[in-house]
């Protein structure tokens, strides 16, 4: 028995003949923020329906706390399952206040209990001075924490959050995302977010889930889905990462610009994945020439020339100029090798 909160397996979407989900599966676990990160139109999306039950599968199952929430004709309503859910606009409704906004999926309850139960949820959220405001006049972060409050006022096994932070900027951006982490975390559910961003999704993630084509293509810790990548697709949803055409050697696989560890590897063909950050500069490395240098701030970025490869290094230190003929060498922890051309 799965000692996952929610349990996904398999799970299929098909929209005029194609996956918009393919095979998918996934485990939530209570009081441990999921991170869904992909592309535009990867199925993110669609799968946070499937899970909501906002829509059917047409493959596999979902389940929740044990019990079958969603199957080939099995489909139990959304207001059954005991999932929240923030949508990205925050969909709040306008003609009722801060307060009867978060109260709104209580209205079977009575009316002190309601009460209490949003003014817990008012001063949690640090929204007490705004409950008898109106949507419109609160700003982004305020109407995210209205949102996310109106989520959990059912006190919700999972909750549900899509591109939560898209329409925040800059520093308010961030601001608010430490906010929102440290209410959902303290709230015990399985959350899962959808993100596009791998940058926020690696800073907010206890759990990662790599997906494009409606595939999932990896789940992990996002410092194992980072540094130990299943495949390339996989490693380029979490940044920049070059490919190096290799041969692999007893263990070793070599390329044009040094050789990493490849153990348990056949001998021939091979490729690896470099993060920008793996090269170092090294006199006694493999011979490079720097063709160009960016400037990007914080870092600056290193077009360098080996054998006909071309290869982009990111360094905190000024690097050597162009022109400059000089060496360097990867660091296999920010690499990984793939056996076959």
């Amino acid at each position: 028995m799965s000692s996952a909160t929610l349990a996904a397996r398999g799970v299929s979407r098909f929209y005029a003949g194609r996956h918009a989900v393919a095979e998918a599966s996934l485990d939530l676990r209570a009081g441990r923020i999921a991170c869904l990160l992909g592309p535009s139109g990867c199925g993110k999306s669609t799968l946070l329906r499937l899970i909501a039950g906002l829509e059917p599968v047409d493959a596999g199952e979902i389940s929740i706390g044990g019990v079958l929430m969603s199957a080939p004709g099995v489909v139990t309503p959304p207001e059954a399952r005991g999932v929240g859910l923030v949508f990205q606009d925050f969909a709040l409704f306008p003609h009722l206040s801060v307060a009867d906004n978060i109260g709104f999926g209580l209205k079977t309850l009575p009316a002190e209990q309601r009460r209490e139960r949003v003014a817990a949820l008012l001063a949690r959220f640090h929204l007490e001075a705004l409950a008898g405001a109106w949507p419109h006049t609160l700003s982004g972060g305020e109407q995210q924490r209205v949102a996310i409050a109106r989520a959990l006022v059912r006190a919700p096994s999972v909750l549900l959050l899509d591109e939560p932070f898209s329409g925040l900027d800059g520093q308010l951006r961030a601001a608010v995302r430490t906010s929102a982490l440290t209410d959902l975390r303290a709230a015990g559910a399985a959350v899962l977010i959808v993100t596009h961003d791998p940058q926020e999704a690696l800073l907010m993630a206890d759990d990662l889930v790599l997906m494009s084509a409606g595939r999932i293509l990896q789940t992990g810790r996002p410092q194992d889905c980072y540094l130990r990548p299943v495949s390339l697709a996989a490693a380029r949803l979490l940044g920049e990462a070059e490919d190096l055409p290799a041969r692999i050697e007893n263990g070793v696989a070599h390329t044009a610009f040094g050789a990493v560890p490849a153990p348990g590897m056949a001998d021939g063909a091979g490729r690896v994945m470099v993060r920008p950050e793996a090269l170092g500069f090294d006199p006694s490395g493999a011979p490079v020439e720097i063709v160009d240098i960016a400037f990007g701030g914080s870092f600056h970025s290193v077009t360098l020339s080996s054998q006909g490869v071309i290869m982009t290094a990111r360094t905190v230190a000024p690097p050597p100029p162009v022109g400059t003929r000089t060496g360097v060498s990867l660091d296999p922890m920010r690499t990984a090798v793939y056996q076959g051309e």
